[in-house]
């Protein structure tokens, strides 16, 4: 609830969470926490991805059930209508169509004002588009996976936005000695706020959520947004592997 409220007072305007997430904890909690919502504040939740226990994931695709969920999403937001749904995994078992069509179905309602999606390739993004306006993805992107750079660089130059989830991620980079120690002494700053600072500079679509259980760390990753790298920081950080 303080990290929530302390994100807000910090000025962060987006939110990313999820109805698996719990499930729902973190929905009900956002609701708790900041209803009613400030303007400007853009609440995104996932829908198409179920969890039955710990490391135990499985998607859920059809059309029924994406819309049960969202009817949930609304519930336990306190919405009348969601800002972004992004469709949490494309179902191998369900037609494309099928998912992303009823996703366009309660777009038309007023239920859902943009679309995005999760985990996707350049060539599943494209067949998305052919279905519906996609406005963002997300995928797992950070200094030490870039397995996703191909896609990040295909939606840059369309202007629709990257959201990478885990993006903190420095790995043995941050080592006492590491390969960012040097450059983050010279900055009074983290190896997570680097690696943030490092994605804010990588693209003009890129939005980070990294995720946080305490006040303390929230602070940290909002300074990471006022580190300024040079040109030749940007590439050293990058070039590590």
């Amino acid at each position: 609830m303080r990290v929530l409220k302390r994100a807000v007072d910090l000025g962060v305007n987006f939110i990313d969470t999820a109805d698996a997430y719990g499930p729902f904890v973190s929905e009900l909690l956002i609701k708790k926490a900041l209803h009613p919502y400030p303007k400007g504040l853009v609440i995104a939740t996932k829908a198409g991805l179920t969890r039955q226990g710990p490391a135990r994931w499985a998607p859920v695709g059809r059309a029924e059930y994406l819309r049960q969920q969202v009817e949930l999403s609304l519930r336990h937001l306190g919405v009348e209508r969601i800002d972004l749904l992004q469709l949490h995994r494309i179902d191998p078992k369900v037609p494309v169509a099928e998912s992303l069509g009823e996703l366009v179905s309660l777009q038309k309602e007023g239920k859902i004002r943009h679309i995005g999606l999760s985990e996707v390739s350049v060539a599943e993004f494209e067949e998305a588009r052919k279905l519906a306006k996609i406005v963002s993805v997300q995928n797992l992107f950070n200094l030490t996976n870039r397995s996703s750079e191909a896609l990040l660089d295909h939606v840059t130059k369309l202007g629709v936005a990257f959201i990478p989830w885990y993006p903190l991620a420095t790995g043995a980079l941050a080592r006492p000695g590491g390969a960012l120690q040097s450059i983050a002494e010279k900055h009074h700053a983290s190896a997570s706020q680097l690696a943030l600072a490092w994605l804010l500079r990588r693209s003009k679509v890129m939005l980070p959520i990294p995720g946080t259980s305490t006040v303390k760390h929230l602070d940290e990753n909002v300074g990471g947004a006022e580190v300024s790298l040079s040109d030749a920081e940007f590439s050293a950080i990058g070039s590590v592997s």
